[in-house]
């Protein structure tokens, strides 16, 4: 009696058109701009030769470095405040209402998130700038809630960024909390164990990897945030991007050599952050299993 062969299935034409489309995608898209980018950081002013120079001038002067460590700041600061708020909203939401209540305001923070760039910077404007809403009602009621408050500020920056941080916490977090079954809890009482105890021992080491995935995703979207930052400060206020954009399409004198020098390092330093963030989140885990 033979035995039964199984066969690999066979490659359809839709599956190979399908992943010939996605190839091409990701080198028109992905492939050729990054090696574009790195060829222009390698190449001298002027487009003649192979330099070093632009990664010279990214390591040695001060502007870059206090573009770096002023963008480094904010987006710490920003991911922090906003996976902290987004942790309390998501476990608030999983809590309110029945699901298809839940479902209706994901949507709702689902159109919130996408609204970033030009339009949230001009919504802070009319409500926080000099002639902002705000302003003039505590104006007018004589509160100095304001005083020292500047929308065109790091102060600014901060307060906005977390704003676009939080609903995109919220979207990444929210399932998170589905993870911890109601019979964990059960079996906590019954042994016990009290809330703070349960959260301390067991809900804490589940959820961490997933909170330290989500702080990368916050910190790299605050770190490459152009539109917003340019609109409220512009050229006052020292961001890579925002020196990138000045050095690529400058009014006064180009330089996209250096410019892509300062794309590189940033995208390298990205990629450093995400692998260390991604070896406390592996390491997080193990624990977490463990106890």
């Amino acid at each position: 009696m033979k035995k039964a062969t199984t066969r690999p299935p066979a490659l359809n034409l839709f599956f190979l058109v399908s992943l010939t489309v996605f190839l091409l995608l990701l080198i028109a898209f992905m492939a050729v701009p990054s090696v574009s980018l790195i060829v222009s950081s390698l190449t001298a002013e002027g487009g003649e030769g192979f330099s070093l120079e632009h990664y010279a001038k990214v390591f040695t002067s001060a502007l870059y470095q206090v573009s770096f460590q002023n963008s480094l700041l904010l987006s710490l600061r920003a991911s922090v405040a906003g996976i902290i708020i987004a942790l309390a909203a998501s476990y608030a939401l999983t809590r309110w209402g029945g699901e298809s209540f839940q479902r209706k305001l994901l949507v709702l923070v689902n159109m919130t998130s996408n609204f970033a760039g030009v339009p949230l910077a001009f919504a802070f404007i009319v409500m926080l700038g000099n002639a902002g809403v705000f302003v003039i009602l505590c104006d007018k009621l004589g509160l100095s809630l304001l005083d020292d408050f500047s929308i065109y500020s790091s102060q600014g920056l901060f307060l906005v960024y977390t704003y676009f941080q939080v609903p995109l916490g919220v979207m990444l977090l929210y399932p998170i909390y589905r993870g911890i079954r109601e019979d964990w809890k059960e079996a906590a009482r019954i042994l016990g164990a009290s809330v703070p105890q349960f959260w301390l021992r067991v809900g804490v080491p589940a959820i961490l990897p997933s909170v330290l995935s989500t702080f990368t995703i916050l910190f790299a979207n605050a770190m490459g945030a152009y539109a917003t930052a340019y609109q409220l400060v512009s050229s006052s206020y020292n961001l890579v991007p925002l020196r990138i954009s000045a050095l690529i399409t400058g009014d006064i004198r180009t330089k996209p050599e250096l410019g892509s020098a300062l794309a590189v390092v940033l995208a390298l330093a990205l990629i450093l952050i995400m692998m260390i963030n991604e070896w406390a989140a592996r390491l997080a885990s193990r624990k977490g299993l463990k106890s």
